[in-house]
Protein backbone atom coordinates (compact mmCIF):
# COMPACT_ATOMS: atom_id res chain seq x y z
CA UNK A 1 0.00 0.00 0.00
CA UNK A 2 1.35 3.13 -0.59
CA UNK A 3 0.38 6.71 0.98
CA UNK A 4 -3.47 8.02 1.23
CA UNK A 5 -3.25 11.86 0.67
CA UNK A 6 -5.79 13.35 2.84
CA UNK A 7 -7.03 17.36 2.90
CA UNK A 8 -5.65 16.73 6.59
CA UNK A 9 -2.00 15.58 5.18
CA UNK A 10 -0.68 11.71 4.51
CA UNK A 11 -1.35 8.96 5.82
CA UNK A 12 -0.29 4.83 5.74
CA UNK A 13 -2.50 3.48 2.96
CA UNK A 14 -3.56 0.59 5.32
CA UNK A 15 -6.08 3.33 7.47
CA UNK A 16 -7.45 4.27 3.37
CA UNK A 17 -8.40 0.70 2.82
CA UNK A 18 -9.82 0.03 6.67
CA UNK A 19 -11.64 3.58 5.99
CA UNK A 20 -13.29 1.99 3.23
CA UNK A 21 -15.82 -0.92 4.67
CA UNK A 22 -16.99 1.81 7.66
CA UNK A 23 -20.33 2.20 7.76
CA UNK A 24 -20.81 3.37 11.25
CA UNK A 25 -18.56 6.14 12.79
CA UNK A 26 -19.01 5.93 16.75
CA UNK A 27 -17.98 9.53 18.58
CA UNK A 28 -16.92 9.92 22.16
CA UNK A 29 -18.57 13.56 23.41
CA UNK A 30 -15.91 15.30 26.01
CA UNK A 31 -12.47 15.47 24.12
CA UNK A 32 -14.03 14.32 20.91
CA UNK A 33 -16.97 16.64 19.95
CA UNK A 34 -16.35 19.19 22.76
CA UNK A 35 -12.46 20.12 24.08
CA UNK A 36 -12.74 18.02 27.17
CA UNK A 37 -13.77 21.20 28.96
CA UNK A 38 -17.27 21.62 31.25
CA UNK A 39 -18.13 24.90 32.19
CA UNK A 40 -20.22 24.75 35.99
CA UNK A 41 -22.36 27.90 36.26
CA UNK A 42 -23.19 29.01 40.44
CA UNK A 43 -26.49 27.12 40.28
CA UNK A 44 -24.94 23.80 38.86
CA UNK A 45 -25.46 24.50 34.81
CA UNK A 46 -23.35 22.66 33.00
CA UNK A 47 -22.16 23.94 29.84
CA UNK A 48 -19.94 22.53 26.62
CA UNK A 49 -19.03 24.20 23.42
CA UNK A 50 -19.26 22.00 20.16
CA UNK A 51 -17.80 22.92 16.96
CA UNK A 52 -20.19 23.81 13.46
CA UNK A 53 -17.55 22.15 11.52
CA UNK A 54 -18.38 18.72 13.36
CA UNK A 55 -21.67 19.09 12.96
CA UNK A 56 -21.62 20.02 8.96
CA UNK A 57 -19.18 16.74 8.40
CA UNK A 58 -21.69 14.64 10.72
CA UNK A 59 -24.46 15.52 8.35
CA UNK A 60 -22.63 15.24 5.20
CA UNK A 61 -21.18 11.90 5.87
CA UNK A 62 -24.54 10.67 7.17
CA UNK A 63 -25.73 12.05 3.69
CA UNK A 64 -23.30 9.39 1.77
CA UNK A 65 -25.12 6.42 3.75
CA UNK A 66 -22.23 6.21 6.97
CA UNK A 67 -24.37 6.68 10.27
CA UNK A 68 -23.12 8.15 13.09
CA UNK A 69 -23.40 6.99 17.30
CA UNK A 70 -22.56 8.60 20.47
CA UNK A 71 -20.89 6.98 23.43
CA UNK A 72 -19.93 8.70 25.83
CA UNK A 73 -19.14 8.08 29.86
CA UNK A 74 -21.64 11.53 30.88
CA UNK A 75 -25.20 11.89 30.91
CA UNK A 76 -25.99 15.83 29.94
CA UNK A 77 -29.13 17.15 28.34
CA UNK A 78 -26.60 19.49 26.18
CA UNK A 79 -25.69 16.15 24.19
CA UNK A 80 -29.25 14.67 24.05
CA UNK A 81 -30.10 18.27 22.54
CA UNK A 82 -26.72 18.47 19.71
CA UNK A 83 -27.01 14.57 18.83
CA UNK A 84 -30.93 15.49 18.47
CA UNK A 85 -29.84 18.23 16.03
CA UNK A 86 -27.73 16.52 13.50
CA UNK A 87 -29.91 13.52 13.84
CA UNK A 88 -27.64 10.31 15.56
CA UNK A 89 -30.39 8.36 16.47
CA UNK A 90 -27.78 6.07 18.40
CA UNK A 91 -26.97 7.70 21.53
CA UNK A 92 -25.66 5.81 24.61
CA UNK A 93 -25.01 8.46 27.79
CA UNK A 94 -23.62 8.10 31.25
CA UNK A 95 -21.83 4.85 30.14
CA UNK A 96 -19.27 3.35 32.63
CA UNK A 97 -18.50 -0.03 30.36
CA UNK A 98 -18.71 1.80 26.63
CA UNK A 99 -18.68 -1.77 25.16
CA UNK A 100 -21.43 -2.88 26.32
CA UNK A 101 -23.05 0.13 24.62
CA UNK A 102 -20.80 -1.21 21.64
CA UNK A 103 -22.26 -4.47 21.54
CA UNK A 104 -25.45 -3.03 21.91
CA UNK A 105 -25.03 -1.33 19.01
CA UNK A 106 -23.39 -3.83 16.97
CA UNK A 107 -26.98 -5.96 17.48
CA UNK A 108 -29.35 -2.88 16.59
CA UNK A 109 -27.61 -2.23 13.60
CA UNK A 110 -26.61 -5.62 12.57
CA UNK A 111 -23.31 -4.36 11.59
CA UNK A 112 -19.72 -5.92 12.33
CA UNK A 113 -17.11 -4.66 14.50
CA UNK A 114 -14.99 -4.14 11.15
CA UNK A 115 -17.04 -2.23 10.11
CA UNK A 116 -17.02 0.27 12.63
CA UNK A 117 -14.95 3.30 13.50
CA UNK A 118 -14.34 4.95 17.10
CA UNK A 119 -12.72 8.45 17.37
CA UNK A 120 -12.21 8.61 21.39
CA UNK A 121 -9.77 11.12 23.47
CA UNK A 122 -8.80 9.03 26.93
CA UNK A 123 -8.43 5.70 28.10
CA UNK A 124 -12.08 4.41 28.85
CA UNK A 125 -12.70 4.39 24.69
CA UNK A 126 -9.79 2.23 24.34
CA UNK A 127 -12.04 -1.46 24.74
CA UNK A 128 -14.35 0.04 21.98
CA UNK A 129 -11.34 1.30 19.75
CA UNK A 130 -9.32 -2.32 20.11
CA UNK A 131 -12.55 -4.29 18.70
CA UNK A 132 -13.42 -1.52 15.71
CA UNK A 133 -12.07 -1.60 12.59
CA UNK A 134 -10.39 1.68 12.68
CA UNK A 135 -9.49 3.15 16.09
CA UNK A 136 -8.73 6.88 16.09
CA UNK A 137 -7.66 8.88 18.63
CA UNK A 138 -7.57 13.23 18.73
CA UNK A 139 -4.82 15.23 18.13
CA UNK A 140 -4.59 16.31 22.20
CA UNK A 141 -6.05 12.60 23.48
CA UNK A 142 -4.15 10.80 25.76
CA UNK A 143 -0.66 9.51 25.08
CA UNK A 144 -1.41 6.17 25.60
CA UNK A 145 -4.13 6.10 23.75
CA UNK A 146 -2.00 8.03 20.59
CA UNK A 147 0.66 5.21 20.82
CA UNK A 148 -2.21 2.65 20.34
CA UNK A 149 -4.81 4.15 17.76
CA UNK A 150 -4.29 2.83 14.53
CA UNK A 151 -4.74 6.91 13.38
CA UNK A 152 -4.38 9.83 15.24
CA UNK A 153 -6.06 13.24 13.91
CA UNK A 154 -4.29 16.69 12.90
CA UNK A 155 -7.08 18.27 14.66
CA UNK A 156 -7.83 19.06 18.19
CA UNK A 157 -10.97 17.51 20.10
CA UNK A 158 -13.92 20.43 20.12
CA UNK A 159 -11.93 22.13 17.03
CA UNK A 160 -13.07 20.17 14.17
CA UNK A 161 -11.52 16.46 14.48
CA UNK A 162 -14.83 15.19 14.18
CA UNK A 163 -15.34 16.92 11.25
CA UNK A 164 -11.71 15.81 9.78
CA UNK A 165 -12.67 12.22 10.14
CA UNK A 166 -15.71 12.68 8.77
CA UNK A 167 -14.14 14.28 5.75
CA UNK A 168 -11.09 11.44 5.53
CA UNK A 169 -13.62 8.85 5.54
CA UNK A 170 -15.57 10.32 2.64
CA UNK A 171 -12.22 10.95 0.94
CA UNK A 172 -11.47 6.77 1.28
CA UNK A 173 -15.07 5.62 0.13
CA UNK A 174 -15.04 8.14 -2.95
CA UNK A 175 -17.97 10.07 -1.59
CA UNK A 176 -16.37 13.55 -0.61
CA UNK A 177 -17.56 15.56 -3.05
CA UNK A 178 -21.52 13.94 -3.18
CA UNK A 179 -23.16 15.29 -0.59
CA UNK A 180 -23.29 18.31 1.35
CA UNK A 181 -23.70 19.10 5.37
CA UNK A 182 -25.32 22.35 6.92
CA UNK A 183 -23.07 23.88 9.54
CA UNK A 184 -25.30 23.17 12.68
Amino acid sequence: MGIFHTLYGSLDGAIEAQLIPIKLLICDVDGVFSDGRIYMGNDGEELKTFHTRDGYGVKALQGTGVDVAVITGRSSNIVSARMSSLGVEHLYQGCDNKLEAFHQILTNTKLDAHECAYIGDDLIDWPVMAECGMSICVADGHPWLRQRAKWTTQTAGGFGAVREVCDTIMQAQGTFNTTMGRSI
